[in-house]
């Protein structure tokens, strides 16, 4: 079997196994996030914080309540990484120094999960679990709270209230969250990942010199950084690791696990607004985005473009020859147009073309399908945005679920649209104003890309990296912080604001000149304004970066 057809086979049953679980999947979180009773252990939390369950919130009431709990997050965080020498199984490990540890907090608590260290010589074992593997529960939470919010939004008339924040993070960590994660770490347990307290065995090499191999709760960590669309990894080289990712069937079950609950939540969408078709067309927008991703990213590869490539046969530098070319293409593309950031292979040692692809999946606003949650509103932005851009084309008010987009809805999706493209431009040209391009590998377009794709990365929350980079700097921790920071929850506070302007209005019936958004034609128009916005925004970055060095 070549590896273009192992590959081909790989991804069809990833689809297979996505359009099996899309209906009962999206049927068990939408009764998860809608449903009134309340757990025993539910109930205990509630009485434990002091909420009331049954209070619901308006939009500005929501949007305190997921910055508090995040700011709160982010400082538990940060001083559990000054600490830890102090510490149970801290290993011995001296304490995260303040740029590293604020870096590190804001980035899990953003769901970003960028790491400008290596883990498995940074953290003590209680900081990976009862820090950054909370914050990968807890994060992806969040996304999806606000997701569901925003569909709230669409589906109620004449009120402001959009939900409780706190019952949403609870359910959806209970409900969903934390069941898959336990059966997928005893799956990924049994295909060979590591999971233990240990500080590391001694071993014997080949060669007669001597190794320490790391051990740690590896297994329940990984499954969470993949199902939460995370990426955060217990080692440095991430799901290229064999403790985290041993086999090629684990390879698959990661990907499948990335792309699980964003695939799935189109379904909660139309569940929630009462026309499930609504959710197809937004699955299918995801699904045409996806599939030609990962088909141009496979093609770059597997051409091996480039010189060294070329004569060998196969881009094969920065591969595991566990999964080939194809699967650690896949693995890229999936990665990338999530918020995910894990990797199994070295993005920055994929062809300029395929590198760029890696790029322009975030660049995309990380919506096909995006990370929990938020490629879920994400999408939804932009189908406002294509709603106002057809009622401009036609000379009408433009509607979307029977919601008019006016003025003050179309502001909201402009600011939540223009967030991302302002942290990545500025944060790339400041780097090279100050001059701190430098730590780059490289010089010339792919030097430029090195930063290029740093600041990409972190203002969508991603977390992935060309590897090229030194980011553990004092500048380079702080910049980038900020970028995720800003890049995570002002487009939330646009999302949720939105969100209650919506959820006031009154339902305007469909006549003839509304335009049908569950048709083929709307889900091609999304498309092409998803993909016009990046190219017009991004195409003079990209040209000076991968596309001057493909060419």
């Amino acid at each position: 079997m070549t590896m273009t057809t192992a590959g081909v086979i790989f991804v069809l049953t990833l689809v297979a196994a996505l359009v099996a679980v899309y209906k009962p999947f999206g049927d068990y979180m939408f009764r998860a996030v809608s449903g009134t009773k309340q757990s025993r252990v539910e109930r205990g939390i509630f009485r434990l914080v002091g909420v009331n369950p049954a209070a619901e919130q308006t939009w500005g009431v929501y949007a305190r309540s997921v910055l508090a709990f995040s700011a709160i997050s982010l400082l538990f965080l940060y001083l559990l990484q000054r600490v830890q020498n102090h510490l149970w199984l801290s290993l011995g490990f001296d304490p995260v120094v303040p740029h590293g540890a604020w870096n590190t907090a804001v980035s899990f608590v953003a769901n970003t999960n960028w790491q400008s260290y290596s883990g498995e010589s940074t953290m003590g074992h209680l900081v990976q679990m009862a820090g950054l593997a909370v914050q990968n529960f807890v994060s992806a939470a969040v996304g999806i709270a606000v997701a569901v919010a925003l569909v709230r939004g669409f589906a109620r008339s004449r009120t402001g209230q959009l939900g409780n924040f706190w019952v949403d993070l609870t359910r959806i960590t209970l409900r969903i969250l934390l069941p898959i994660a336990v059966l997928g770490a005893i799956a990924f347990m049994i295909g060979g990942a590591v999971q233990n307290l240990s500080a590391g065995t001694d071993v014997s090499t080949l060669t007669g010199g001597s190794q320490t191999i790391t051990g740690g709760p590896v297994a329940s960590q990984e499954v969470i950084k993949l199902l939460g669309t995370n990426g955060g990894g217990f080692y440095n080289t991430n799901s290229a690791h064999p403790f985290e990712n041993p086999t090629s069937w684990t390879n698959w079950l990661q990907i499948f696990l990335i792309l699980l609950i964003p695939f799935s939540l189109p379904r909660v969408f139309g569940r929630m607004v009462g026309q499930n078709r609504q959710g197809y067309a937004i699955v299918a927008v995801m699904g045409i985005l996806a599939f030609a991703s990962v088909a141009i990213t496979n093609v770059f590869e597997l051409a091996g473009h480039g010189t060294v490539p070329q004569a060998v046969g196969a881009a094969l530098e920065g591969k595991d020859v566990r999964f080939d070319v194809s699967n650690s293409a896949t693995f890229a593309a999936a990665t990338t147009l999530t918020s995910t950031g894990a990797v199994n292979s070295f993005h920055d040692s994929f062809t300029s073309l395929g590198g760029m692809m890696t790029m322009f999946n975030m660049m995309l606003g990380e919506v096909a399908p995006g990370g929990t949650g938020s490629g879920m509103y994400g999408l939804l932005i932009l189908a406002v945005i294509t709603v106002f851009v057809a009622g401009l084309m036609v000379g009408r008010t433009p509607e979307y679920l029977g919601k008019k987009i006016g003025s003050r809805e179309i502001k909201f999706a402009s600011l939540y649209f223009l967030i991302t493209p302002i942290l990545v431009l500025v944060g790339t040209a400041a780097a090279f104003a100050t001059g701190n391009n430098s730590t780059a590998l490289n010089v010339g377009p792919h030097g430029l890309s090195e930063v290029l794709y740093a600041f990409t990365s972190a203002s969508n929350n991603n977390g992935s990296a060309f590897g090229g980079i030194t980011v553990n700097t004092t500048w380079w921790d702080t910049a980038l912080g900020l970028c995720m920071l800003l890049g995570r929850f002002l487009p939330i506070i646009f999302v949720l604001a939105l969100a209650g302007s919506l959820a006031r209005q009154a339902p305007t019936p469909a006549s003839e000149g509304t335009l049908p958004t569950h048709r083929p034609l709307f889900i091609g128009m999304v498309v092409g304004v998803t993909v016009v916005l990046v190219a017009l925004t991004f195409l003079p970055a990209l040209a000076l970066g991968p596309l001057a060095e493909g060419l």
